[in-house]
């Protein structure tokens, strides 16, 4: 009897220890507003794995995908005010809130990969002191593909945008459509198929990856690939749930952050390419720009980047020196 009373006693502890165990484990919400196939998304939800395995289970994230918890442009607010305590973004998205926010969708100030981190170093410290008074933590950035224009016509001159009804996701595209002589109209990443469906728009910037994941060649027909920006996400975090976590479990998102922007800019140059070839196997009219179209959109880039400067102030004029040499 003595020995069943043990047995039992033992057997209670352990309940016990794994009811503790578990009410222990931190579980933190994340919202994105990409898709499951979305490269971004998974490079989310590797980042939310490593964190619970380098954390001992300390930590569970929880990826909320496509908008299913917070539209995009509600998910810093949302983050910032501890509504959840993680979040991914599109910046640039934000750039009505603060011109730095907008730096990467700048037509032409960084093209190409090489760029697009000088750009990120050295936006990086200035964010980080944004972010700090509004109560988060940055925590790592990952680059989309080089932009292009997709069409339903094709589009030869910059004259040929004239009239067109463009998308737009942030003031700096707002403003291109403007200086290209289209319209510009706000529609999400995901609702693009309909907008083009039903006239809303004829035409948008983004990246092959949009076009793969939203299938571009059954709403649109032409893909004029100039690469005049990468676009950027970033995963912030709200700083009051970071201080809560022990320091073990702290080195365990930073860790962890620090492998997904390593592994997410690798795994974007990989993801652009083959969402190129999808694009041409499913029938895309990809082309490359004239060398007269590209002075043109060059001309009008060069007065967008002097304005977003000048609205920047010190530190978008250091920026643009910066990136210029």
């Amino acid at each position: 009897m003595r020995n069943l009373k043990t047995l039992l006693a033992g057997a209670a502890g352990i309940v016990l220890m794994s009811a503790w165990a578990a009410q222990a484990a931190e579980k933190w919400n994340m919202a994105t507003g990409f898709n499951d196939t979305n490269f971004q998304t998974q490079n989310v939800k590797f980042f939310a794995d490593e964190v619970k395995k380098l954390s001992d289970g300390a930590l569970e994230i929880v990826v909320h995908s496509g908008m299913s918890l917070y539209r995009q442009p509600e998910i810093k607010r949302a983050v910032s005010s501890g509504q959840i305590q993680i979040g991914e973004v599109l910046l640039s998205a934000y750039g009505n809130e603060d011109p730095m926010f907008e730096a990467d969708s700048i037509p032409f100030l960084a093209t190409g990969y090489d760029d697009s981190m000088k750009l990120w170093k050295l936006q990086r410290p200035l964010l980080e002191q944004r972010f700090a008074k509004q109560g988060l933590i940055l925590l790592y950035s990952v680059a989309w593909p080089g932009t292009a224009f997709y069409t339903k016509n094709p589009v030869k001159d910059v004259a040929d945008f004239k009239g067109m009804k463009m998308r737009a996701y942030n003031a700096a595209t707002s403003r291109l459509a403007e200086k290209l002589g289209a319209t510009p109209t706000t529609v999400e990443q995901v609702e693009a198929p309909q907008a083009f469906a039903t006239g809303v728009i004829q035409a948008m910037i983004t990246s092959p990856i949009t076009g793969k994941d939203t299938k571009a060649w059954e709403y649109t027909k032409h893909y004029l690939d100039v690469r005049a920006w990468h676009n950027k996400n970033f995963v912030i975090m709200n700083k009051r749930a970071f201080d809560r976590l022990d320091k073990k479990t702290q080195a365990a998102v930073l860790a962890a952050a620090k492998a997904a922007e390593e592994r997410g800019w690798k795994v974007s140059r990989e993801a652009g390419d083959q969402a190129m070839a999808i694009l041409k196997e499913q029938g895309m009219v990809i082309t490359k720009p004239s060398d007269s179209f590209m002075k043109e959109i060059k001309a009008v880039s060069s007065t967008m980047v002097e304005e977003w400067a000048k609205k920047a102030g010190p530190d978008g004029a250091a920026i643009v020196k910066a990136m210029q040499h």
